[in-house]
């Protein structure tokens, strides 16, 4: 009696630490859907799972690591609902599962259903579109009206060693000296290359005092960030600049930024499920292996019992 005891404890205590992954292994029936979507419906509630992506999209975390998740919440449901409601392939914990989802987008997201915009507003007459400026990518700044005798690169280097740049080209071109200045391609290098635009404007020696007529004779250098008009224009800078690089707007590279970030944190966050769902399973099979040693070490004792018993009476 004593020994039932103790292995019927064992297995109490063992069936409470495997709650989880003993459902991976096991199934339910039909019927018992609606009363197992309770459990992970809390669990949603308590926050084990995460729904919301960082970027405000939608994520279903029972089909983790399967494929880029960013749902709407229409789609999100759509997707729970038929899951749960008769998928051939799903079996009947994974239709608990997304029943406990469809409830718990229901009830406690439903603020994320898309919202109708608003009509937007007529546009004043005559209002002209706001220009979008095209720059070159990687950042490149552009020199001219050099002196013959400031030619080398180096010198330029120090000479604005301040701005951080990676580079300094010189062109001679018609008896003019020209040059171009690299940064670099990431957000440091996009700020060195406005200080460095800035501290020509400033001087007023900037690209527009560069193209004024009486200004061209002058014996100043002129400077500024290359953009969409360097990067077409004939000569060794245009060629230069087209060979380099391309053009890129400010907010396609904060997109492009935005979605390498999400991207990353997504799948990091796939794999700590993927990671935890093996944990669960090993830990599984660890309880199995020691609850089979416990019962191997308890017949062990009970034929040893019986063994110095039989002794006992032969003697």
């Amino acid at each position: 009696m004593q020994l039932y005891t103790y292995e019927l404890t064992f297995v109490i205590v063992c069936r409470a630490s495997m709650d989880y992954s003993s459902e991976e292994e096991s199934d339910i029936s039909e019927s018992e859907i609606e009363e197992y979507s309770d459990k992970p419906y809390k669990e949603l509630k308590d926050g084990k799972y995460k729904v919301k992506n960082l970027n405000g999209t939608l994520r279903c975390p029972y089909c983790a690591g399967k494929k880029k998740q960013e749902f709407k919440y229409k789609d999100l449901m759509q997707h729970a609902t038929g899951v749960s409601k008769g998928s051939a392939n799903r079996n009947t914990k994974q239709k608990a599962n997304h029943l406990a989802l469809a409830k718990y987008l229901e009830t406690d997201l439903v603020n994320e259903a898309d919202q109708i915009p608003p009509p937007a507003l007529a546009e004043a007459v005559n209002q002209p579109a706001p220009q979008v400026e095209n720059y070159v990518w990687p950042w490149t700044g552009i020199i001219v009206n050099i002196k013959s005798n400031l030619n080398d690169s180096g010198y330029w280097l120090k000479e604005f060693a301040r701005y951080r740049p990676l580079d300094v080209h010189v062109f001679f071109m018609d008896g003019d000296t020209q040059a171009v200045v690299d940064f670099n391609n990431d957000w440091n290098g996009f700020m060195n290359a406005s200080e460095f635009e800035k501290s020509f404007e400033t001087k007023h020696h900037g690209k527009k005092d560069w193209n004024s007529m009486d200004m061209q004779a002058s014996s100043d250098i002129y400077g500024w960030v290359a953009r969409e008009d360097d990067y077409n224009c004939g000569g060794p800078i245009g060629e230069y600049l087209r060979n380099k690089g391309r053009l890129r707007t400010i907010s396609d590279i904060v997109q492009e930024v935005s979605e390498s970030r999400n991207s990353i944190v997504e799948n990091l966050a796939n794999e700590i499920d993927i990671t935890n769902e093996n944990l669960n399973k090993m830990q599984y099979k660890y309880n199995e292996k020691t609850m089979s040693l416990s019962r191997m070490l308890e017949e062990k004792d009970r034929l040893h019992n019986a063994f110095v018993e039989g002794l006992y009476n032969v003697c």
